[in-house]
């Protein structure tokens, strides 16, 4: 599914914390929001989900609103996983990951044959079948994350828009679901991230938005965007650049040289 914000501005009380913001995510390509602490990724995304009312600006699924489509519907084209990975009750994770189907079934139905195979499969792709049974109070952090992964990934959503999904996993793990998120994004979904790794933002997303203060500084493929200029004005640092296996890599190195007064 496409997703088009136009002009989108958010408030918080008299705090402008997105100004005029455009974005697209296409079917078939993954999608990089990348920026420092507090430049509005996270709520520019949940703007995209349809969970942050705008102060101004629309966002368009496939050309038409949240309205034309209802919530439900909406529910089942556009999967969201939320920052964090905080889970409020002690659900096994098989539970948890079946929530994700939810809006699928009809009120007071049981799970489907088609239900229980998305499970399997979502619990599959994000590698957690083997604590299926344990509760989420009975797993670390990193593993909490890819079951709410599994259980986004259980709707079968036509666009997936993720928080930092990598941000509690070890690097095996955050390789893996890069490469699953990247993968998703090839088979015809539209996949968006929200990543602070710009090393593997540059090495996996197909273009990136960059953000700065609620604005988008820069938006294109991302050896356009991670420019040495565009880091150290957004991120304050300085980076370093290699080749390896015939694909180029940028490493935080250190913070920008402040200039001497003469």
């Amino acid at each position: 599914m496409d997703i088009e914000g136009k002009n989108i501005s958010v408030r918080f009380g008299r705090t402008i914390v997105l100004k005029e913001v455009n974005f697209a995510a296409r079917n078939g390509e993954m999608v990089g929001l990348i920026g420092p602490n507090g430049s509005g990724k996270t709520t520019l995304l949940r703007a995209l989900a349809n969970l942050q009312a705008l102060h101004a600006g629309s966002v368009h699924y496939d050309g038409r609103t949240a309205h034309d489509f209802g919530a439900n519907e909406l529910a089942r084209r556009v999967a969201y996983l939320a920052q964090g990975g905080a889970v409020h009750w002690s659900l096994r994770a098989e539970t948890l990951v079946s929530l994700g189907r939810l809006p699928h079934r009809r009120p007071f139905q049981g799970l489907s044959a088609a239900d229980k195979l998305a499970i399997s499969k979502a619990m599959l792709t994000a590698d957690v079948g083997s604590f299926r049974n344990r509760t989420m109070a009975q797993i670390s952090g990193g593993e909490r994350m890819r079951v709410l992964l599994a259980r986004a990934l259980a709707v079968e959503a036509d666009s997936l828009l993720t928080d930092e999904p990598i941000a509690a996993l070890d690097p095996l793990h955050q390789l893996r679901v890069m490469e699953l998120l990247r993968s998703i994004a090839h088979r015809g979904c539209s996949v968006t991230v929200v990543l602070h790794d710009i090393s593997l933002a540059a090495r996996f997303c197909d273009r990136l938005v960059l953000l700065a203060d609620g604005s988008v500084v820069a938006e294109g493929p991302p050896e356009l965007v991670l420019t040495d200029q565009h880091i150290v004005d957004v991120y304050g640092i300085e980076v370093v650049r290699g080749e390896h296996d015939g694909a180029s890599f940028l490493l935080p190195w250190k913070q920008k040289e402040a200039a001497h007064s003469k």
